[in-house]
């Protein structure tokens, strides 16, 4: 699998440190005086270290690193990362897969959200209130360009959850892929309200 990765160039690295306070994942460190990016593993891609760098030493870089070994628990995820935002389009996981997508509160809500949803599934999950984005894109690409063999959508009954339904249906009619939607809604007290 493909992941993008910061690379820090150490002969313009002036080890001032801003990398290390802007990466959230902890994933730069100051070694032998100089910015290093010490856990690839923790590092989302995502760059928020690059703008603060003021000598322009860091820059993007695309690796191959291992696909995740499958989990022996089929009930918990086989993947990472989880987030739509940051998955790969393309990946080993997706062939054959029950997609269960679903908003980030669904699982805290509904305490047997493992046991219930999750057996030989892979799943991603957002925020459409928090993460701001239009989810629909990425996952129609991911639909139409993997063997996805189910969709289900997990929502709590908030209206802002909405938006995780409302990127799936739309998903699904942009991958032109025949595929049955099943919707999950939750209450706020963590009951299941209804299965369509």
């Amino acid at each position: 699998m493909i992941q993008k990765i910061i690379k820090i160039n150490s002969e313009k690295c002036d080890a001032c440190g801003a990398c290390v306070s802007a990466c959230h994942e902890g994933a730069i460190v100051i070694k032998n005086g100089k910015a290093t990016l010490n856990q690839v593993n923790l590092c989302d891609g995502l760059g928020n270290c690059l703008p603060v760098c003021p000598t322009g030493a860091i820059s993007f870089e695309e690796i191959m690193v291992p696909e995740p070994a499958k989990q022996l628990d089929s009930t918990r995820p086989n993947q990472w990362p989880l987030q739509i935002k940051l998955t790969p389009i393309h990946s080993t996981y997706f062939e054959n897969a029950n997609l269960l997508i679903a908003a980030d509160c669904t699982a805290f809500r509904y305490s047997k959200f493992h046991e219930d949803f999750m057996k030989d599934t892979i799943l991603l999950i957002g925020c459409p209130k928090l993460d701001n984005i239009d989810y629909s894109e990425k996952l129609a690409q991911i639909i139409a360009e993997n063997s996805i063999k189910s969709l289900r959508a997990a929502r709590m009954e908030v209206p802002c959850c909405g938006g995780i339904e409302w990127a799936l249906s739309e998903a699904l009619k942009k991958s032109g892929k025949s595929l049955a939607l099943q919707i999950i809604t939750l209450s706020i007290d963590g009951r299941v309200l209804e299965v369509r």
